[in-house]
């Protein structure tokens, strides 16, 4: 199934400079997976080494925020991928 992927302007570097991506998967797992395979190590500034979100990140499909790379993702879906911002 074919999704969007709206990338977050801090790992755009990773996708030279395009705010949004098609990807392949039917869970979220899949979709990273499927970005990987495009943008090499996109995936590991998101999912960290236990495969878990990371705490920094808050992931939606449409606009229900995501806590678990098993979430099903259908064609057509928009995951969007948000960056938390910190300084002071």
């Amino acid at each position: 199934m074919s999704c969007t992927v709206r990338i977050p302007s801090p790992l755009r570097s990773y996708t030279a400079g395009a705010a949004t991506v098609p990807a392949e998967g039917a869970t979220l797992d899949e979709v990273l997976a499927s970005l990987e395979q495009r943008f090499a190590g996109i995936r590991f500034r998101m999912v960290d080494e236990q495969s878990r979100i990371r705490r920094h990140i808050r992931m939606y499909v449409n606009t229900d925020e995501v806590t678990a790379l098993s979430q099903p993702v259908r064609s057509r879906d928009v995951v969007h991928v948000i960056c938390a911002l910190s300084g002071g």
